[in-house]
């Protein structure tokens, strides 16, 4: 029994070091702005996203979770909890006139910094 026992250990330990290492997969960093250094956001004309201006002249697009159709006829307020930091996938703005609320999304920059 001792025998079989050691056989099977053996056998497992080969596998496992024939199959490599297992890998985690890496999460990409979450994108955060910070509040100070956003010059101007603009909302698209669908609801689907918001472009953000940042003062060093770069742009980012924030891709909304899901529409937010009432943010394209009023301006939003920021839902902020934490150190003045808009990050992705995280942060909720309110529609002023409607009072509507939309999740952000992910980042993308679509102009590098001046």
């Amino acid at each position: 029994m001792k025998r079989l026992l050691s056989r099977l250990l053996l056998a497992g330990f080969a596998l496992t070091a024939t199959a490599g290492p297992v890998l985690a997969e890496a999460k990409p960093a979450s994108v955060c702005l910070r509040l100070r250094d956003i010059d101007s956001t603009n909302p698209s004309k669908d609801g689907a996203s918001i472009d953000f201006k940042m003062r060093n002249g770069s742009h980012y697009r924030n891709d909304l979770r899901s529409r937010c159709p009432d943010l394209v006829f009023s301006g939003f307020k920021w839902v902020i909890h934490g150190p003045g930091e808009v990050c992705a996938d995280q942060q909720t703005i309110r529609v002023l006139q409607s009072g509507e609320f939309c999740q952000l999304g992910k980042f993308t920059q679509t102009a590098p910094a001046r």
